[in-house]
């Protein structure tokens, strides 16, 4: 399968039943246009356990080896994009136990839930304005980074729920937890991203809408000109 060819455009259309049962028989452009609808969803899971970009590209590579390998164990019980979260989910967990273990749950959870907040992103649509562009790419790294630096318990769920836009109960099950505690680690990811994000701009608060050098001169030049002075 050469990565550098186009889908079949015929094949876009299809549904999971059908790119299945063509994946099944080998066809290439079935195995591509999967991967395309599944890449976003497979890489930010991955990427919220083991934390580095390159290692989230391996894990969905082998997430995908596996599943396509064993495409006869689907069944259609769930999506196909269940499914193949679930294989992503699981490699990358494994990778990160061997790595080093997990924080201790009983810690996190034992921390009394307090009211939270869920924090706005900004919109990160494609504009022609550069400037705008490359303030939002960096505000984007900002967010990131202190994702990052979240509790994996807390991460984890976080991506699912409001990177990925996961139900609740979808989240659950894949992370074989009751309801009430994804909500619970929901909601002290958000309060601690919150946290997080207002100690990072609280000096950059301070530089916000400058007006001084050159603008700070014309103004006083005009004012004065208007008093006559």
């Amino acid at each position: 399968m050469q990565a550098n060819n186009a889908a079949n455009p015929d094949l876009a259309t299809c549904d999971d039943v059908a790119l299945v049962r063509l994946a099944r028989g080998r066809n290439a452009d079935a195995f591509r246009i999967i991967m395309q609808r599944n890449n976003q969803r497979l890489f930010r899971v991955a990427r919220s356990v083991v934390q580095d970009d390159g290692e989230a590209e391996d894990v969905v590579q082998q997430a995908y080896v596996n599943a396509f390998d064993n495409l006869g164990s689907f069944r259609g019980e769930s999506s196909l994009t269940t499914w193949l979260t679930r294989i992503a989910l699981n490699e990358a967990l494994g990778r990160r136990r061997r790595q080093r273990p997990l924080v201790g749950l009983e810690v996190l959870d034992a921390e009394p839930a307090r009211a939270s907040q869920v924090i706005p992103f900004p919109l990160m649509s494609e504009i022609p304005d550069p400037e705008r562009a490359a303030a939002q790419q960096q505000v984007r790294h900002l967010i990131e980074r202190a994702i990052d630096d979240l509790p994996e318990p807390f991460r984890v769920v976080f991506v699912m729920r409001d990177v990925e836009d996961m139900s609740i109960e979808d989240t659950a099950n894949f992370l074989g937890l009751p309801p009430a505690t994804v909500k619970t680690r929901l909601h002290r990811a958000r309060r601690q991203l919150r946290q997080a994000l207002d100690a990072r701009l609280a000096s950059t608060l301070t530089g916000t809408f400058p007006f001084d050098g050159k603008r700070c001169q014309h103004m006083a030049d005009r004012v004065l000109a208007q008093l006559q002075l």
